[in-house]
């Protein structure tokens, strides 16, 4: 196997061990706060913080990721983890928890080193199923809920913890020696990436809709195993392995995700997720019973798990130039949408005693992507409908059914000598020759009337005056009832044709 085709599966792997590490407070919560005195706000803290570091540290590394290569910033990330790690380990103290949590977010912060990344060594039409499988990384998650209550359950907490020192140190070496030296590197300046995408707003409507799909995905995943043991009085590895299957399900369909967006309009996916989202978030604000509750997390799980492969499918689309910083700020939005929640649902239970407001939220902002969505999705189709008739070689015109001019294009103007601003408004008259008679244009409308189409040569006049012949196709344009709304006309200047066989 090649140097280049080793780095998905390596990229990959090295994930896997960042978010293992990433999300280690929030799976042995239940063990540490017997050992550690923390009230429900202090271990809604210390399971949240985390997620900061995780999520600003995006921006900065899809940078950097361009810079120097995906093998120094593996290589450097998951060496420089080994120290909060262990500090965890011989934390006695709120203080303590957060200090290091606040570190081994760097083991979340890696994501974008890959979405940048790989993209690299692969076909524009595979990025979707490409990033979709780096993103399989966020199994780490599950493999940490899942793993760590047994193994803490026979060994202690604390050395949980410290056995995640093992595959820190083997994924270094691997990434030294095994990581592409040889990667393609972009050195624009980090000012001026972002400079010439944060007044895009599809990056900031891509970055809300990650902030949704990988929000609930880590919200739900350093929420789960406290909420289980507090709310339905699970055992702690009961409600690591449910932890773990939400994880799993979420993460291995996100594959799924971004061979869809390869496969078929991402904006189609889109749409499906967040009316599964939405639903999902009403469902939960009234499920007190653990059936219920599981159909809707489960439901959460397969929607943002193929939101989060399809929505990376859309970054290289848009940003082809700027894919490392905008790589970073769609993630780092995505990190922050599972800091809030948390914090956001043990408020809302300290002021209510019930979390139903919260899952109402998610379902609200699953609504608001939703529209943001269709909106996006016939924008684009309207943006496409216009360059196809702006750059096409032959005239065309619009109008509405009294006949003034309503749209033109570049073509329009070549052969008619009338700028879109001169024509927007006027009546097709001003491009009448005065060689037909009334009765050949009545014979026009009559067909067109008819049949909702014409086709012949004429006769017509440019601006200059000059008199010119064009071969004329008028469609009419049926509503929703049936009725005709507008015209559209296509034409060419066959004057020199004519000319030939005279």
């Amino acid at each position: 196997m090649s140097n280049q085709k080793l780095q998905l599966p390596l990229q990959t792997l090295s994930l896997v061990v960042g978010f293992m590490v990433w999300v280690i407070l929030s799976s042995l919560m239940p063990f540490i706060k017997e050992d550690i005195d923390l009230t429900m706000g202090q271990v809604s803290w210390v399971t949240a913080v985390p997620v900061i570091l995780g999520s600003i540290l995006r921006v900065p590394i899809g940078y950097w990721t361009n810079r120097f290569g995906a093998r120094w910033i593996f290589l450097i990330s998951l060496i420089f983890l080994i120290f909060p790690v262990y500090y965890i380990s011989i934390a006695n103290s709120f203080i303590g928890l957060i200090i290091a949590g606040l570190f081994i977010g760097v083991g979340g912060a890696i994501f974008s080193t890959g979405v940048t990344s790989l993209p690299k060594y692969f076909p524009k039409e595979r990025h979707g199923f490409v990033n979709g499988i780096y993103g399989v990384g966020n199994i780490g998650t599950a493999l940490t809920a899942f793993a760590a209550p047994i193994i803490a359950g026979q060994f202690g907490w604390e050395v949980t913890v410290r056995l995640l020192i093992i595959p820190l140190i083997l994924f270094a070496l691997l990434n030294f020696f095994f990581g592409d030296r040889n990667e393609p590197k972009v050195s624009t300046s980090l000012n001026n990436q972002i400079k010439a995408v944060y007044l895009n707003q599809k990056l900031w409507f891509l970055s809300l809709f990650y902030f949704l799909t990988f929000g609930s995905f880590v919200a739900f995943t350093v929420y789960l195993p406290n909420f289980l043991v507090s709310e339905f009085n699970l055992t702690e590895v009961d409600a690591g392995l449910r932890t773990a299957g939400f994880i799993a399900l979420c993460t291995l369909i996100r594959p799924l995700g971004g061979w869809l967006g390869d496969k078929f309009d991402p904006f189609k996916i889109l749409i499906l997720v967040f009316t599964g989202l939405t639903l999902s978030g009403v469902l939960l604000s009234f499920s007190p019973t653990m059936t219920l509750y599981t159909v809707g997390t489960l439901t959460v799980a397969i929607c943002s798990g193929i939101g989060n492969g399809t929505i990376f499918k859309l970054v290289p689309f848009y940003f082809s130039k700027q894919g490392g910083i905008v790589n970073g700020i769609v993630a780092a939005m995505g990190g922050l949408g599972g800091f809030f929640p948390p914090l956001m649902l043990s408020t809302v239970f300290s002021l209510t005693g019930h979390y139903a407001i919260g899952f109402m939220a998610l379902s609200q902002f699953a609504l608001a992507s939703l529209i943001i969505v269709i909106w996006m999705y016939y924008t684009d189709k309207l943006k496409l409908s216009n360059e196809i008739v702006e750059n096409t070689g032959q005239g065309v015109m619009v109008t509405d059914t009294k006949g003034f001019i309503t749209n033109v294009n570049k073509a329009f103007t070549e052969v008619t000598g009338y700028t879109a601003e001169e024509a927007l408004g006027e009546k097709t008259k001003i491009l009448s020759s005065g060689y037909h008679t009334a009765d050949f244009y009545q014979s026009m409308w009559d067909e067109l009337d008819k049949n909702r189409y014409w086709q012949g040569d004429i006769w017509n006049k440019r601006k200059n005056g000059e008199v010119y012949h064009e071969w004329l196709t008028i469609s009419a344009i049926e509503g929703d009832e049936g009725e005709i709304i507008k015209y559209v006309g296509i034409f060419s200047d066959i004057s020199n044709e004519k000319s030939s066989e005279n």
